[in-house]
């Protein structure tokens, strides 16, 4: 059920509706391994269930203790100061051109099998999309070079139904082969045509998939048994293939602070944020959404069954050590330091240009002298273990450590 958003934010968080009604949900409803993972490191995030940290003031010397964060990529608490370290690292990465933001997404039929074949599915949509922008990038029509850009993979919508699309923030230019930075023909417009980039991702996707099936890989689940039969998943293919296939790109991004800031609201994100739960009580759990019709934003609520909406949750969970971020092209790892020295070279800015003014805001400011920050100086694991001292991970050198105190 929906309705105009007329509620202001509660203090229901995501944990507490998991506390609240997750055994049930366990009870009634058949998870995966990792679903059970992330719902009790939710559950038990910033509890006593794992571990505790000691924190000292580098200038006045207070000291402060607090419970560990669970580290969990689902959880809406632990992405802050992960987010801001990621862009923290990519600080230098960034060159003086137009970025441009491509999106890729599949139509809604596939979901009838993606909760079975995710890993599969998920790696098809970044290897089809992937190529298709390199292979623009390479034409001479276009560019006539070598392109780079970051892949964030997200799989849901505003409602946490099911909608696995890729985020692509790309620098708007290619390094030739002859050693040339080339800029797009229609720089300031747009990167490449949204039709034609759609045709040839389409064309892509669906050969890989057809490869998957035929050599048997793909996991063809109960509901739509029939898909078994080499004929009746050819005439699926077929219907897949002619549903609506969107890919966009937006208006170029200048700025470097701009850009950073941009990348930020993706790397990161959950399914849903806390600040979205409005409340739960009765059964049902009540958030806020954004409503994308006629091309107008506008905020709504929507209440759930909370069974239901755990069910939407848990939908999202990625598969064990999956890269839900790539990097591609002269950005991709191993090679990425070296290619943005030589662009910027050939861009006449090989001299220091200053970072965009982003803070190191994850270092957690002294309540008490309200001057200095609190710097961990041990961690003990819920096991009672020992995992961080001073001496051995803090010599000086803060940021470094792998913390999370937000």
């Amino acid at each position: 059920m929906t309705n105009n958003y007329k509620v202001t934010s509660s203090n229901i968080e995501l944990s507490d509706v998991f506390q609240t009604y997750g055994e049930d949900y366990r009870l009634n409803n058949g998870m995966t391994e990792k679903q059970h993972k992330v719902m009790r490191n939710i559950i038990n995030c910033r509890t006593a269930w794992f571990g505790y940290h000691l924190d000292r003031c580098d200038n006045c010397g207070h000291t402060e203790n607090d419970y560990n964060s669970c580290r969990d990529r689902h959880c809406p608490k632990c992405q802050a100061v992960s987010r801001r370290k990621w862009i923290s690292a990519r600080l230098s990465d960034i060159i003086p051109v137009p970025y441009y933001h491509v999106i890729f997404t599949l139509p809604h039929l596939l979901h009838d099998i993606l909760p079975y074949n995710k890993r599969l599915i998920y790696d098809l949509l970044y290897s089809s999309a992937s190529q298709t922008l390199l292979a623009f990038g390479r034409d001479k029509k276009w560019l006539g070079g070598e392109i780079g850009f970051i892949g964030v993979l997200h799989s849901w919508g505003q409602t946490l139904w099911r909608h696995p699309h890729l985020h692509f923030l790309v620098p708007g230019g290619a390094i030739t082969d002859d050693g040339r930075w080339v800029e797009p023909p229609y720089r300031g417009k747009f990167l490449f045509p949204v039709q034609a980039l759609s045709m040839v991702f389409k064309g892509k996707f669906i050969e890989g998939l057809k490869n998957l099936y035929d050599q048997k890989q793909l996991v063809i689940p109960p509901e739509v048994c029939h898909l078994g039969e080499k004929v009746e998943f050819e005439n699926w293919l077929n219907r897949f293939a002619a549903r609506k296939w969107v890919v966009y790109c937006k208006s170029p991004l200048a700025d470097p602070e701009q850009v950073v800031r941009y990348i930020g609201r993706y790397t990161h994100r959950v399914a849903i944020s806390n600040g979205r739960i409005l409340d739960a009580r009765d059964g049902k759990v009540t958030f806020k959404y954004k409503d994308y019709k006629d091309n107008r934003i506008s905020w709504k609520t929507m209440s759930l069954d909370a069974q239901e909406f755990i069910r939407r949750f848990l939908w999202h969970t990625l598969p064990s050590r999956f890269h839900k971020i790539r990097h591609f092209g002269f950005l991709a790892n191993g090679r990425r330091e070296s290619s943005i020295s030589r662009i910027k070279r050939l861009l006449d800015t090989g001299r220091d240009q200053g970072n965009p003014n982003i803070t190191d805001d994850y270092r957690k400011p002294c309540p008490e002298c309200k001057d200095g920050s609190l710097i961990p100086q041990m961690i003990v694991t819920r096991f009672s273990k020992i995992a961080l001292t001073v001496a051995a991970c803090f010599p000086g050198v803060y940021g470094d450590c792998a913390y999370d105190s937000t």
